[in-house]
C-alpha cells in the first residue's frame, strides 16, 4: 500500500471475512487525486483466531498476522476411540 499511512488503512473482521481498506486523498496545484486500495478474504470458520489478529504498517507495506488455533485446541475435530 505504498503512499499511505497507517491511519489512512483499516483492517476489520466481518463475520468470516477479513477486510482490509486503504483511502488517501492527495491534492496537488490543479487537481485532487483518491488512491483507493480494498481488499477482502474469507478465512475458514474455527480455524483463525480472529480476536488475536494483529495488522503492522512500515514503510507501505502492510502485514497482517494470523494466528491458527491449534488442532488439539479446536472444539469441532472430536477424537474417535478405534477399538
Amino acid at each position: 500500500m505504498p503512499g499511505l499511512s497507517k491511519e489512512e488503512v483499516k483492517v476489520s473482521v466481518e463475520q468470516s471475512t477479513l477486510i482490509i481498506k486503504g483511502e488517501a486523498k492527495k491534492e496537488s496545484e490543479d487537481e485532487e487525486t483518491v488512491q483507493r486500495y480494498s481488499s477482502r478474504i474469507d478465512l475458514p470458520e474455527k480455524l483463525y483466531k480472529t480476536n488475536e489478529i494483529k495488522a503492522e504498517m512500515k514503510n507501505g507495506v502492510l502485514k497482517i498476522f494470523l494466528p491458527k488455533i491449534k488442532e488439539e485446541e479446536r472444539n469441532d475435530v472430536i477424537s474417535v476411540n478405534v477399538e
